[in-house]
């Protein structure tokens, strides 16, 4: 069966996170979906079928499935620029209908999705006790210019900002209480970050939730990021960047367009890199 590999939100010729796309006539069964998923490895594979004029898409990391995922949304715009040529896509979710806008550049593959619509809430109390417990942090920790928040665009992240580039650098937490605690909130990441100037932030992903330690790009946590901070009022001019996965040695470049109304959708941007087949 026919699996591209493709690393999303690339720095150059490096970096990005590596997703599965599987492009067919018809959606597998969800037990082959799965399995498949389990079998590639990657934090997430994206499957993609014709629906009309859109395309049915269907996210899984390698033990569950996502209702969205961002970087396997940025590869399967590069594959299907690839494959149908440059152009913008529509994408019906499970809980949602999105598009993504694939181009190439020479040897360059490059996406732009529209996330669905975002919102965000102050952190609840009891989850942001068992977080910072879980990372090994305290309240001095925290950047009081980003309170810590759940936040949403198709998927739900608890946002933890931190003052220092250091400390985010240290992150460490046990797996399998991480799991628990995502699953116990309904959470896909808990996100990490430090704001190194209001355009420019640093982040880590824990993707626990999906048997994954950690992210090194989320599309879909980056949107909700984008969302969170326009109903914050922080001054982004329009966009901020997100370097992410520098930490784990697979430096990792998204841009998150901000304009809109508060609870509208963002545009999240990255470059592609073609991995293997198999």
């Amino acid at each position: 069966m026919n699996v591209l590999r493709i690393a999303a939100f690339s720095d150059g010729a490096s970096g990005g996170n590596p997703a599965g796309v599987h492009i067919a006539a018809a959606l597998p069964d969800v037990a082959m979906m799965q399995r498949i998923a389990a079998e590639v490895g990657f934090s997430e594979t994206a499957f993609a079928a014709p629906l009309g004029d859109a395309w049915r898409v269907r996210y899984f990391s390698p033990q569950s499935e996502v209702p969205f995922c961002g970087h396997a949304t940025i590869a399967l715009g590069a594959a299907l620029a690839l494959q149908q040529g440059d152009g913008e896509f529509a994408l019906q979710l499970n809980q949602a209908t999105i598009r993504v806008h694939g181009r190439r550049d020479g040897d360059t593959i490059a996406a732009t999705l529209q996330s669905p619509p975002t919102h965000s809430r102050a952190a609840d109390a009891a989850l942001l006790h068992d977080a910072l417990a879980l990372f090994g942090l305290n309240a001095g920790d925290l950047d009081p210019q980003l309170p810590p928040a759940q936040i949403h665009a198709g998927a739900d992240h608890l946002l933890v900002a931190l003052r220092s580039r250091e400390r985010l650098s240290a992150m460490h937490y046990a797996l399998e209480q991480g799991r628990s605690l995502m699953r116990q909130f309904g959470l896909i990441t808990i996100a990490l970050v430090h704001a190194e100037s209001p355009r420019l932030l640093h982040a880590r992903n824990a993707f626990a939730s999906g048997g994954v330690y950690e992210d090194p790009a989320t599309g879909a946590a980056a949107a909700a990021l984008g969302g969170y901070l326009r109903d914050l009022g922080w001054p982004h001019g329009g966009s901020v960047d997100i370097v992410q996965g520098e930490d784990m040695g697979m430096r990792s470049l998204l841009q998150v367009h901000i304009d809109g109304v508060a609870g509208a959708p963002v545009q999240v941007s990255g470059t592609a890199r073609l991995m293997t087949a198999a």
